[in-house]
């Protein structure tokens, strides 16, 4: 069954504070997950370029 967004937030000042601690979260969910990838990232070349030296 599907809810109408307007039923949980009956004003516009409301429905506009929600869309905004949204929208908040999903930019440090984003950001969080863009410094795991650099790390990972970073971790990946170095073991990269220990198995080309270890090769050499």
């Amino acid at each position: 069954m599907l809810m109408f967004f307007s039923c949980f937030f009956p004003d516009e000042e409301t429905r506009n504070q929600y869309r905004a601690h949204k929208l908040s979260m999903l930019k440090a969910m984003r950001d969080s997950l863009e410094t795991r990838l650099a790390a990972l990232n970073a971790a990946i070349d170095t073991m990269e370029r220990q198995q080309g030296t270890a090769q050499e």
